[in-house]
């Protein structure tokens, strides 16, 4: 994945309300729901949400900014001690392993050495080694009968709709190799998907397997309460004073509220079974109305209001005492 700094499009020094600023401005932009004819639209939402979840997390992101996790959130090798020791592949965990070799006569000043450091560390537990090419050898570590753990672990986030609908989803491994994934109806944060085989191989043992750990990713528009939804809905100041219909969008279809007239900034109406599926029927949705102003300077609208104030005053704080 690209660097965060770069997908969220902030620099380096950006705070924290700049990052959420970003993320929330290009979530909107880019969500699937507002770009359906747009094939890759999904995937730079999986980008952002990715990318929010490290700079979002204070955390996170100084371990990213100190080289400790790469762009995905994962952890980065650092090295033996002195930068020395032997060289790996990406294991299990995002763990190293390791082949030791020694040369046997030509390993060079201190290979007897490092065999016997090695033997030491693992208690004696490692085999003789094998000749190979040149007289060199490998030495196997000796498992004692416990049986290796070759599982692989990856992390996949989801879109909210995804989580609720279900669906298939393209996962990367470390080794570059890409699969399809099934994505279970009702997924939820923590929630591991198991492939059978797909994990690590080595010579002589069963395949490990593939433990995918989902994520669902902050939604642009919703804030999720267990199976219920909550949604700030703006509305004019025409449409709270002499009420009307809106337009309220769902994890479906849009529906329409009817808003009564007089209706104050905070009043919350309910709609039944446009929340979250869950055991034995579905959560609501609650549907909080915001009173927003036009943008910039309305000479009339003052000149209205002020008419009001002279004519109509009114105390809504006098129970604050």
């Amino acid at each position: 994945m690209r660097d965060p700094y770069e997908v969220l499009g902030v620099p380096r020094s950006a705070n924290a309300a700049a990052i959420k600023s970003a993320y929330r401005k290009l979530a909107k932009k880019h969500h699937p729901d507002s770009n359906k004819n747009d094939p890759k639209a999904a995937e730079r939402f999986a980008e952002l949400n990715t990318a929010n979840e490290i700079l979002g997390d204070e955390d996170k992101r100084k371990q990213f900014d100190r080289g400790e996790i790469d762009a995905d959130g994962k952890p980065r090798f650092q090295g033996f001690p002195g930068g020395g020791g032997p060289r790996g592949r990406a294991g299990p965990g995002g763990f190293e392993s390791y082949t030791f070799r020694s040369g046997g006569a030509g390993a060079g000043p201190g290979g007897g050495a490092f065999e016997d450091i090695l033997n030491s560390m693992f208690g004696g537990g490692m085999r003789g080694a094998r000749p190979g090419a040149g007289g060199a050898g490998q030495f196997e570590f000796d498992t004692g009968g416990i049986g290796l753990d070759l599982d692989l672990n990856v992390a996949m986030t989801v879109s909210l709709e995804e989580s609720v609908q279900g669906g298939e989803k393209r996962v990367r491994l470390p080794s570059g190799k890409e699969l399809n994934v099934k994505i279970p109806v009702g997924v939820v944060s923590g929630q591991q998907i198991r492939l059978k085989g797909q994990g690590e191989t080595v010579p002589g043992h069963p395949p490990g397997d593939l433990l995918i750990t989902i994520t669902v990713a902050p939604h642009a528009f919703f804030k999720v309460e267990g199976a219920d939804l909550r949604i700030d809905l703006p509305v004019t100041l025409y449409e709270a004073v002499l009420g009307g219909k809106v337009r309220v969008p769902t994890l479906g279809n849009a529906v329409e509220l009817s808003v009564p007239k007089n209706t104050s900034s905070g009043r919350t109406f309910r709609l039944k079974g446009k929340g979250l599926p869950k055991a034995g029927g579905t959560g609501d949705l609650f549907v909080i109305v915001r009173i927003i102003l036009p943008d910039g300077n309305d000479a009339e609208l003052e000149a209205l209001m002020e008419k009001w104030r002279d004519q109509h005053p009114y105390n809504p704080r006098s129970g604050l005492g």
